[in-house]
């Protein structure tokens, strides 16, 4: 069974930790802000708490989820006897190779690490290390304890050793993995996901139906169960916006790039769920 380090405490690296805890695995969790660590603890016993009172948890087990789960004070110290690392991270290239290359130098040398990017070159970020055989994307989705894919996406240079590693753990924390073979910008999910998101902005921006009616017919018409523009709110109005910049700056397609009222609620500062701004909230 891996030993896990999760960088970063923010919505996803206290979702992938709260899931390696509840299916048994070890979990230390790190954040360059302290307070970060200690509402991503208070977040996990809370939602426990819940599944407790509603019977879909035993008290037994919430209590053994949460002694797997050890906040880290130090990148050394949750490093050290750890055997799988997740970076989990902001959205942003430079942030990611920053931690990447740390981890390098704090693992042993058999540890795999992982990134939890959902668009960025696997082989680009494997570059900020000395293993790049031993470096793998781990697409978790958001609620990682209620969604059920990963993406583990290969580097070029990522061996099959460390893919299988990968799958192997994706599978013993209850989730389903696909391997993305080709490490192309946005693998599978958000290639496809954020041109549709920018043509539902672009509906909207052009008069075209409702920000309510859009969102309504995407989950009628196509059954889905949110609209594209909740999404957008929920997933982060400013992550989309750098998503798509990335892809239109790969791939050099306009398609790709974020319409205008992205950018202007990106620039606002409103970033949908984390502010409690967006389009349900800012009047798009």
């Amino acid at each position: 069974m891996e030993e896990i380090f999760v960088v970063g405490a923010g919505t996803m690296g206290r979702g992938i930790a709260h899931v390696a805890a509840l299916t048994g695995h070890r979990a230390r969790l790190f954040d360059q802000d302290p307070a970060q660590v200690e509402r991503a603890l208070a977040a996990m016993d809370a939602i426990m708490a819940g599944q407790v009172a509603r019977g879909k948890l035993a008290e037994t087990q919430r209590q053994a989820a949460r002694d797997l789960v050890t906040p880290a004070s130090t990148m050394a110290e949750g490093a050290q006897g750890a055997t799988f690392a997740v970076e989990a991270v902001i959205e942003k290239e430079g942030p990611k190779k920053e931690v990447l290359a740390e981890l390098d130098g704090l693992l042993d040398p058999d540890a795999v690490i992982a990134t939890n990017t959902s668009s960025i070159s696997i082989t680009e970020l494997a570059h900020a290390t000395k293993r790049r055989d031993r470096v793998v994307g781990m697409h978790f989705f958001n609620p990682a304890q209620v969604m059920k894919l990963v993406e583990v996406v290969r580097g070029v240079e990522t061996s099959d050793a460390t893919v299988s590693r990968a799958r192997v753990l994706a599978d013993a924390l209850g989730k389903t993995p696909i391997e993305v073979r080709i490490d192309s910008p946005g693998f599978v999910v958000n290639r496809i996901l954020m041109p549709f998101l920018a043509e539902a902005v672009k509906v909207l921006e052009e008069g075209v139906a409702s920000r309510d009616d859009i969102d309504t017919a995407v989950k009628l018409g196509l059954n889905h169960p949110m609209g594209p523009l909740t999404l957008l709110d929920f997933t982060g109005v400013d992550v989309c916006t750098y998503v798509m910049d990335y892809f239109h700056q790969e791939f050099g397609d306009a398609r790709y790039a974020p319409p205008q009222t992205l950018r202007r609620l990106t620039r606002a500062g409103h970033h949908g769920r984390k502010t409690g701004k967006g389009f349900y909230d800012y009047g798009a």
